[in-house]
């Protein structure tokens, strides 16, 4: 054994020994197991669990209540501390981890099976596939024409709301989701007396997509259930966003949206499923959205 790998295992039992320290010690989730250089296998903890998440690792803070109670607030990477100019190791697993969990989640796929679980058929933008989806965010916004024939023949047309549900840059917002807000939205607006049009799937969509069905379908409120970016170790987060009579032109300044909607830290599907379906409500009362609703509601 050469000096050099003298050196690199006591490097290894030296962080080894201070993840303990700090409490990590591989039993709080699943590890992997690697080799150190003497052959022996070292079981790496798992960062990705709630307590290594929210573990305070500055060393000494003038008020640990404090920045212990900050750091439970956020998912962001706060009172994490550095080892010299470096992150920590457990810092930067957590880092590398959550990056992994956001390449899976932007290049994931909705089954064929979430699809007909609410019999909605599928369509897709313009980008022919994810590596042009990811670069070309305006052919996101817009239905390819094959697409845009099966819109025109199958949609009901004139609704007072049409639903559409997006990929967006999660998949697995999507999955995990649309079975807790979809059927809390079509209960309520049917219990409303509004009435819906025929719903259906957009691959590689974006936000803006609904400004281009609506040249189709001519509803007064559309709305699009779709994918948020995905980050900081949270993958399947859910978005909404709503307007009154989209089309050409429509920004965001016009469309309303409730964002974060997930079980995982944010808002619960079935409470944002019932908000959605006030402010469709609020939306055809006045005519309105964005920036327009908020100023009518404000000077009532």
């Amino acid at each position: 054994m050469t000096a050099e790998t003298l050196d690199i295992e006591k490097i290894v039992q030296a962080v080894i020994s201070e993840l303990k320290k700090q409490g990590v010690n591989g039993k709080s989730g699943t590890v992997d197991a690697v080799q150190s250089t003497n052959g022996k296998d070292i079981d790496l903890p798992d960062p990705t669990t709630r307590e290594a998440r929210f573990r305070l690792q500055v060393e000494h803070p003038l008020d640990p209540e404090g920045l212990r109670n900050l750091r439970a607030a956020t998912t962001s990477r706060i009172a994490v501390g550095r080892a010299g100019p470096r992150p920590k190791t457990n810092t930067l697993l957590l880092f590398q981890a959550d990056h992994g969990i956001t390449q899976d989640s932007i290049m994931g796929t909705v089954s064929d099976e979430v699809l007909a679980k609410f019999n909605l058929f599928s369509t897709e933008s313009q980008a022919t596939d994810r590596q042009e989806y990811l670069l070309r965010p305006d052919l996101g916004r817009k239905l390819s024409e094959d697409s845009r024939k099966i819109v025109t023949e199958r949609c009901l047309k004139h609704p007072n709301v049409q639903i559409v549900v997006g990929d967006g840059l999660s998949a697995a917002a999507i999955t995990n989701n649309l079975a807790s807000i979809y059927p809390v939205i079509e209960q309520g607006l049917k219990a409303a007396n509004i009435s819906i049009g025929t719903p259906f799937f957009v691959k590689n969509a974006r936000v803006g997509l609904m400004n281009d069905i609506n040249e189709v379908i001519g509803a007064d409120v559309v709305i699009i259930l779709i994918g948020e970016r995905p980050g900081l170790g949270v993958n399947d987060a859910l978005s909404v966003y709503m307007g009154y009579q989209p089309g050409p032109g429509k920004t965001d300044a016009q469309r309303d949206v409730i964002c974060m909607i997930t079980a995982n830290g944010g808002t619960n599907p079935l409470e944002a499923g019932a908000y959605v379906v006030e402010m469709i409500k609020k939306m055809l009362k006045y005519q309105a959205s964005g920036i327009e609703l908020k100023q009518k509601l404000a000077n009532e």
